[in-house]
């Protein structure tokens, strides 16, 4: 996967001044183009946003980069023609 079809975001910095992050990772999501791939950096693996972006029809995969650095990558599944 190229740079291009990679979208990243790092909250870590907003979480450590209190601020909540959902509606700007909500916002991240509904920019991305099909084929496009979203980068979370967080400083603790964000089980609840797993939920969340899973029922919209992404998978993730988390890698602990240091203590308090986790990065998810949340990649749309693809879609099948069921009739939807």
């Amino acid at each position: 996967m190229t740079n291009e079809h990679i979208v990243e975001l790092d909250v870590r910095e907003d979480l450590r001044l209190k601020k909540e992050p959902f509606d700007k990772i909500m916002g991240t999501v509904k920019s991305l183009e099909p084929g496009q791939a979203f980068v979370l950096h967080a400083p603790f693996n964000p089980v609840p946003l797993h939920k969340v972006l899973g029922r919209k029809g992404f998978e993730y995969e988390v890698e602990k980069v240091e203590k308090k650095h986790w990065k998810v990558t949340y990649t749309k599944k693809e879609e099948t023609s069921n009739g939807n």
